[in-house]
């Protein structure tokens, strides 16, 4: 039996607001679907850089996160162009852009 899932919106606040913690600027970029729109996360570095995690499900049905923007990281125009892609393809997604040194996310984050 797979875990239930949480509103994406209550997903993407708990997000914001764990990574404010701490002082890292974290923003709400576009608003999706409140109860089921997928969330893509975009990791920045200080240098303008950034890595885009995309919410995924592992085989067992556990919340998890995945690099799906690759291993190389992406310009500000690459992640620009990225988000566009992504929110045509899906309007009800949201995106979050937060500060994170060495892309390690400010939240609690299972990487697939």
């Amino acid at each position: 039996m797979t875990p239930p899932r949480l509103r994406a919106d209550l997903v993407a606040r708990a997000i914001l607001r764990q990574a404010g913690l701490d002082g890292r600027s974290a923003m709400l970029v576009c608003k999706g679907d409140a109860d089921a729109g997928s969330i893509l996360v975009i990791l920045l570095e200080r240098d303008g850089s950034a890595v885009v995690l995309s919410q995924t499900r592992t085989a067992e049905g556990e919340a998890a996160w995945l690099r799906a923007s690759g291993e190389t990281p992406l310009t500000a125009e690459e992640t620009q162009l990225y988000i566009e892609r992504q929110t045509r393809f899906d309007p009800d997604i949201w995106v979050l852009e937060l500060e994170a040194p060495g892309f390690r996310p400010p939240f609690e984050a299972t990487l697939v």
